[in-house]
This record gives C-alpha cells, structure tokens and sequence, in this order.
C-alpha cells in the first residue's frame, strides 16, 4: 500500500515512545532481543517516511533511564545493537540526508558507543531532509535537573540575571534547545502512560496511545495517525472562535 502524500497543517514534530518490543518477541516465543532487533528495522522505515508526510522532526524513545533496571543480558543487548545500528545506518542516513542527534545523559554510557554517536552527529550535521533525534539514557525529570543545574550555574558565574529567568529561559538548557516541541506524541503497545518522556515539550501535544506493538507498528498507521491529526482542534487554552 502506498502512503498518500500529506502536508499536514502545522505538525512537523513527532515523538514516539516505541513500546512492545519485548512482548512481541515473546508472542513469538522469542527471547526479548529479537524484538528489539525488529524494532530496529522499524525505525528505519518510519524515517524513510517522514518527508512524503511533510514531518521534518522524529523524536524516538530508544533507552530510558529507567530502563537500566532491565536484566544485564537485555540492557548489554540493547546496547550492543544501538552500535550495529549506527556501524550498519550511518551511510543510508547520509544518503537519505538526516540528520540525527542524540538527547540523553551519555556520562554512563560505553565510551565505545558515545564516539559512534558523536560521529554520526558529525557525519549527519549538514543534512536537512528529517531531523532524527533518538533519546537513549534519557529522562525527561533527569534533563530538567541536568538543565536548573547549567541555569544555577550560569546565574552564579553572572551571566544569567534571576529576574530574567521566565518559561522561556529554561527551555535554551535543555537537550532539545534546538528542536520545536512536538506536536503530536504516539506511544504503541496499548499503555497509556507517558513515561518520563519529554514532560515539559510535550505540554501541548496531542497524545496517541494505540494497541499496536512497535515492531508492527507501519508506514501506513504512522500516515494514518499523521492525517488524523490535521482534524483535531488544537486550543492551546483558548476558545475557538
């Protein structure tokens, strides 16, 4: 099935919380890394089809930091493949000319996979077709401390005046300074929760919470959720008039 061409009015930032990997796997009688390993695959498609659907942001939830509660087998496992992802993608990401960025506190993660994160960033930094930002070892309530702290620090070194600091002062110290807030957010595998993912972008999104597991989620449901959102009315406090 082809997706329809769509310009959706307004909406050019998405954020998915991809979710159901792991009961996937295990619908399948799989172990846990295998859907993950087909989440993966996903991800690519979904890109892939982002400029036909007029979305110049994707925003994907890969590895919270609650997620290191998980066993040391599946978090080992995730990790090992967020570096076959990047070895395997970096030149179809190029090609296709995204750029990604990474969200996330990198201190705990491997040296080995922070260099292969800073180098896609690098290799991907003139591109402009989507913007892919993928959020691994991040917290929304971890990035709002981490961001007061650069704030606090910048109001005691004096470059930054307490009286100045207003809704719009700590939003430039966050890891998505450089990214509009996402209009729409979708969580799959049937939960309804938000999950600690970008709690003070989000304030105005529009929420998709669908029974779909990540690894069944398509190209066509994502066109689908895309066009649904050009009819809702979107108030942002107000009264339609």
């Amino acid at each position: 099935m082809l997706v329809r061409n769509i310009k959706p009015n307004g909406l050019e930032h998405v954020a998915i919380i991809m979710d159901g990997n792991g009961r996937w796997a295990q619908n399948k009688g799989r172990p846990r890394l295998f859907g993950h390993q087909a989440g993966a695959r996903r991800v690519k498609e979904i890109v892939e089809s982002c400029p036909g659907l007029g979305i110049k942001y994707l925003t994907i939830f890969a590895f919270s930091t609650e997620n290191w509660k998980r066993t040391q087998i599946e978090v080992s496992g995730l990790m090992k493949l967020f570096k076959r992802y990047i070895d395997k993608e970096t030149q179809p990401l190029i090609d296709a000319g995204v750029r990604v960025r990474f969200i996330g506190d990198r201190l705990r993660l491997e040296p080995s996979l922070v260099n292969l994160m800073d180098r896609l960033e690098e290799l991907t930094e003139k591109n402009s077709a989507v913007n892919l930002t993928i959020a691994i070892n991040y917290g929304a309530r971890d990035e709002v401390t981490r961001a007061v702290k650069r704030m606090a620090k910048d109001v005691l070194n004096g470059d930054l005046s307490v009286e100045n600091i207003n809704e719009e002062t700590l939003p430039k110290y966050l890891d998505t300074h450089v990214l509009p807030d996402p209009g729409l957010v979708i969580r799959t595998s049937g939960e309804a929760r938000i999950s600690n993912f970008l709690l003070w972008q989000s304030a105005y999104a529009e929420y998709e919470f669908i029974d779909t597991l990540w690894p069944d989620f398509t190209k066509e449901i994502f066109a689908d959720l895309v066009n649904q959102f050009d009819n809702r009315e979107r108030r942002f406090g107000g009264i339609l008039r």
